[in-house]
């Protein structure tokens, strides 16, 4: 018995394409990535990254000044575009702010605030700046309070830190609080920013690409830190509604590694059949697989062999984050409205970068762009630790 679907009735995205979702489609559509030479901070590393532009002159004022950081910057930006924050009104006003969920992925959250604290730490008494405000910038908690208060708010809130799969975890965490009658709607989303401690933990753990990364190539040699807040807003679907729809999502912990994926995609296939399980779909009815594909040497070879094991090599896929980079705890809502506005345009992006497939991994990669119908499609996020989120999309004709 498929699961009761739910319609994304608003969306937004925001990342190194641009601002709001014309921007990323129009980029997807050119071919036209949003990496660029590492020019963060002073971070001196030989990388590429995924910036959005502006954000060090848009502070936080007035009755959200407590919240200033890079990350809750970024967070209101992704919440003004594409008229989601009157979606959300919207909504509120059917069903009571109390009804209406909040649910944000995050890695790091305001990180950033806490770096530029220890900087400016008094150098007789290392005692931290008096205006530094963990609870409302660091705390991982701080994205999702603020994106509840900017929406006027006070349901459920929770914020998932389950590394890269945060935001995909939030459709799943949303669709199980709905279904409990905790609330009636629910905005789910994800935020993470750039900051010092991603950029050179990455190029510690020697997973930082020096050039734009390569998913799937022979030559791949490591991702790209990127930034993003994506935002959608989730109701229950209506029969007639031909919105996009979410259909089924999958979850596992393969425990394998602190860092590695596990080498045969154990917990990846797992959480891509419970997905499939969940909607009642076969594998050979997906039309479209947006991989989690870092570009990481292990990571997309585990990765292509959970895929031949549960579709086989015939279903078109690719990664998308030779667009916008790896926005870790932002990836998993990123690549999902990915997946929604490539259903509604009939569109399989390429994997940008991609210039030779590895002749060791078998997965139906697309290096070209294909114009075609779409009725599902599968959106996997996999992040440290083996936490694993695989979310089914599909149209409500289907």
């Amino acid at each position: 018995m498929a699961i009761k679907p739910l319609a994304l009735t608003a969306r937004t995205v925001t990342n190194a394409l641009g601002r709001g979702l014309a921007a990323s489609l129009s980029a997807l559509r050119r071919g036209e990535s949003g990496l660029r030479p590492c020019d963060f901070e002073d971070a001196a590393l030989e990388t590429w990254i995924g910036r959005v532009a502006g954000l060090e002159d848009e502070p936080l004022r007035g009755d959200f000044a407590a919240f200033d950081c890079r990350n809750n910057r970024l967070a209101r930006l992704g919440l003004e575009q594409d008229g989601f924050a009157a979606a959300v009104a919207a909504a509120r006003a059917r069903y009571g702010p109390e009804r209406v969920g909040v649910f944000v992925g995050t890695s790091t959250s305001g990180i950033g605030a806490t770096e530029q604290a220890y900087r400016q730490r008094d150098p007789a008494s290392g005692a931290l700046p008096e205006n530094f405000d963990y609870q409302h910038t660091h705390n991982v908690f701080s994205v999702a309070d603020f994106t509840r208060s900017w929406l006027d708010l006070n349901g459920v809130a929770l914020a998932i830190s389950t590394a890269c799969s945060s935001s995909a975890k939030a459709f799943a965490s949303a669709w199980r609080q709905m279904s409990a009658g905790f609330c009636d709607a629910a905005v789910v989303g994800g935020v993470d920013s750039l900051c010092l401690t991603t950029l050179y933990g990455f190029h510690a753990l020697g997973l930082a690409s020096p050039r734009p990364c390569r998913p799937w190539d022979r030559e791949r040699d490591g991702l790209n830190v990127g930034e993003a807040a994506g935002f959608a807003l989730l109701e229950w679907a209506e029969p007639e509604d031909r919105r996009v729809v979410l259909r089924g999502y999958g979850e596992s912990s393969d425990a394998h590694h602190m860092t590695a994926a596990h080498p045969e995609g154990a917990g990846a296939a797992l959480a891509m059949e419970q997905a499939l399980a969940r909607a009642d779909i076969a594998p050979e009815r997906i039309d479209y697989i947006n991989l989690h594909g870092t570009a990481t040497p292990s990571n997309d070879a585990a990765e292509d062999r959970a895929v031949l094991r549960v579709f086989g090599a015939d279903t078109p896929c690719s990664s998308t984050k030779g667009w916008t980079g790896h926005t870790l705890g932002a990836a998993g809502i990123t690549e999902a409205i990915f997946v929604s506005l490539c259903l509604e345009q009939g569109l399989v992006p390429a994997s940008l970068n991609t210039r030779q497939r590895d002749p060791e991994l078998g997965a139906g990669v697309v290096l070209e762009n294909r114009e075609r119908p779409l009725l599902w499609a599968m959106s996997n996020s996999f992040g440290f630790g083996g936490t694993n989120c695989s979310l089914l999309f599909g149209r409500n004709d289907g």
